[in-house]
């Protein structure tokens, strides 16, 4: 079955289309003339099923959808469902930004979340949801990945997002995690 991935992001669209390779799900990418909707959802997964919703319609495939933050603790849950939005620029500069605004801060707790939207051919929907949780560092470590992933510690590796091998990263990340919950709704219905 041929589904879209309800992104431009192409470095996330690299990471979920390399999550789902296994699931015998044909990925095809958003096409770029297709439009951006407005994240106008209070959560993670209001705005992953108006993505969803809008790729499905617009391109008349079942839609996959995510919509993923970085939530620290010291900052109330900031930048959450902002994350990508947090501040003008590109990730370099919200890094930035982020370490700015923690300078002052002794509590690093943090999570990555994803809540997946999958809308399905006559509507049906489905919605699952992941986390990680790591620690906020106060410098970068490592290339890899995107995003917040240098500064997000997993103390159970020793390391950052952006130090991890794609391949682990995969498996205990919050998209891989709600990837899995995706994949095990998805064998229910397919």
């Amino acid at each position: 079955m041929r589904f879209v991935l309800a992104s431009h992001n192409k470095k996330k669209m690299a990471e979920m289309a390399a999550i789902l390779s296994g699931l015998g799900i044909d990925v095809v990418p958003l096409p770029e003339d297709a439009p951006e909707p407005e994240e106008t959802g209070a959560t993670f997964a209001e705005n992953a099923l108006i993505k969803a919703k809008s790729a499905a319609d617009f391109t008349g495939l079942p839609a996959i959808a995510d919509d993923s933050g970085l939530c620290v603790d010291a900052l109330g849950g900031a930048p959450g469902v902002y994350s990508a939005r947090y501040c003008a620029g590109d990730d370099s500069d919200r890094n930035a930004f982020l370490l700015k605004n923690m300078q002052d801060k002794d509590e690093r707790a943090c999570r990555f979340v994803c809540a997946i939207a999958c809308v399905l051919p006559g509507g049906e929907t489905i919605a699952v949801h992941g986390e990680c949780e790591g620690e906020l560092l106060r410098e970068s470590q490592g290339t890899g990945g995107f995003g917040y992933d240098p500064l997000f510690y997993v103390p159970a590796h020793g390391c950052t997002f952006g130090e991890l091998p794609r391949a682990v990263k995969n498996q205990i990340s919050h998209r891989g995690q709600a990837l899995q919950k995706l994949r095990n709704e998805l064998a229910k219905r397919l």
